[in-house]
């Protein structure tokens, strides 16, 4: 964090002094009760509801206290705490945000999308990390209430900044752009996931789109020209720059000849009239996409093509991202307990589809959790998608993905299925049929220790 000095914070947000001093600075901020107190130097906003730690507070000091409490409460005997009362802490949190983010005039990415979002952003930092100070978001730790955090990790070494939007009820994406004021916004793609906290797919569609209202009318926007969801989205009266990525129509920056070799995914770009030869590491349709939005955000940065293409070499597969690992009796075994929705899904079964051709495929498949009223059936359109490959064996977890196995038997799946409530007893079946000409891909959702640390053993044995 940019040090603040506490005088021109309390300037800043006209609070009241009710104790301590304002000769000194801050280097952290967090908002109380939702983030942990580590640092000293750190100023909290604890709303007037808050049950405060007065004693934590100071022995963790010096602190800076900003809240709307009646003065009495605020008036603790503390000798390392810096008390300002104001009249909304709530205001006072946003003065403040608005007041932050205005003092640096760098780059913000902010990326969202049901796929590919976690490691779009980490090719991103990847790329600009070789020559610039980068700020952003940690693993897919992308909830909102992380957003100060991240926000105040910015400071006057930081070139860019790339922070991942997390969805998990409509106004999330909104909330979070207020924060970071994004000049370059990306939705990587569109599926289906977080039915619960937007009703549909339509308030899902909806909820996605905030991203573009976040944006500035000079901020670009980076999107996917394949995806049919995506197309839902009105541009209309968005009046910034529109860049887009794909396959298949037309896009600014477009992939052709997309093969399967050793450890990755080589394709051609064309970009202004232009074709160059690209590899990404990790398996995939889908990490050509993300490559492609990851080269288009660091190019509108600034970052010549060639250099973006040569870091993008090293760039480093997320662990449990269909991470590939040598298992129990010589097989391959896949790992994608990352995160589990429909469309993950089906982009894993997509990557079996080549490299699992003349092989023995085992699937392992957990629960799709957050589909609200519609679990049943996304399970079951699963189910049909396993049904219409050549699979060996189909194993479920969790009584939720049972729909997928039901599904696949009922339309004559040629796979020998299992059905399991719990990871218990799966070994014992598996043992007999892994060697070095089978290819086993696990995938659950990251809630699941249990699925994780059972692909964990699968890579070890």
């Amino acid at each position: 964090m940019q040090p603040l000095y506490v005088k021109n914070i309390q300037k800043l947000l006209q609070g009241e002094l009710v104790s301590g001093s304002v000769e000194w600075h801050v280097n952290h901020a967090i908002y109380y009760d939702r983030h942990d107190l580590i640092h000293p130097n750190t100023l909290m906003f604890a709303n007037k509801n808050d049950s405060v730690n007065w004693r934590v507070i100071d022995n963790k000091g010096p602190s800076l206290v900003i809240s709307d409490k009646p003065t009495s409460e605020l008036k603790q005997a503390l000798s390392n705490t810096t008390v300002i009362r104001v009249k909304s802490v709530l205001q006072a949190y946003w003065t403040f945000i608005e007041y932050y983010r205005g003092l640096f005039q760098i780059p913000v990415v902010a990326l969202t999308g049901t796929c590919g979002k976690t490691t779009t952003k980490e090719m991103i930092k990847h790329i600009l990390s070789i020559d610039w100070n980068v700020q952003a978001s940690i693993s897919s730790k992308n909830e909102p209430r992380q957003s100060l955090p991240y926000l105040t990790g910015i400071n006057e070494t930081t070139k860019a900044a790339v922070f991942e939007l997390g969805l998990g009820n409509t106004g999330n994406i909104k909330h979070q752009c207020m924060i970071y004021k994004p000049t370059i916004g990306i939705i990587t793609n569109i599926g289906v996931h977080h039915l619960d906290g937007c009703n549909n797919l339509e308030g899902y569609i909806k909820a996605k789109s905030e991203i573009v209202e976040g944006l500035s009318n000079k901020g670009t926007l980076i999107i996917n020209a394949d995806d049919e969801n995506t197309k839902k989205i009105s541009l209309h009266n968005f009046k910034g720059k529109i860049l887009r990525f794909g396959l298949q129509g037309h896009a600014d920056f477009k992939a052709s000849d997309s093969q399967f070799i050793e450890n990755g995914m080589k394709f051609q770009l064309h970009v202004s009239n232009q074709t160059y030869s690209v590899f990404v590491p990790g398996y995939g349709e889908h990490q050509v996409y993300n490559a492609l939005a990851a080269i288009a955000a660091v190019i509108e940065m600034g970052i010549p093509i060639n250099k973006a293409i040569s870091g993008l070499k090293t760039f480093k597969q997320m662990e449990r991202h269909l991470e590939f690992s040598t298992g129990l009796g010589g097989s391959t075994i896949i790992d994608d307990t990352w995160t589990n929705n429909p469309t993950s899904v089906e982009a894993a079964l997509k990557v079996l589809d080549t490299i699992g051709k003349d092989k023995k495929v085992v699937l392992v498949l957990g629960d799709i959790k957050r589909l609200g009223n519609f679990e049943k059936k996304y399970h079951r359109e699963i189910g049909t998608m396993v049904a219409q490959r050549n699979v060996h064996m189909l194993i479920t977890i969790g009584k939720k993905a049972e729909e997928i196995a039901i599904q696949a038997k009922k339309e004559g799946t040629n796979a020998e299925v299992h059905i399991f409530e719990n990871v218990k007893g799966i070994l014992d079946i598996l043992k007999p049929i892994l060697d070095s000409d089978t290819i086993l891909l696990i995938k659950g959702p990251m809630s699941s220790r249990a699925m994780i640390e059972f692909a964990k053993n699968l890579k070890n044995s």
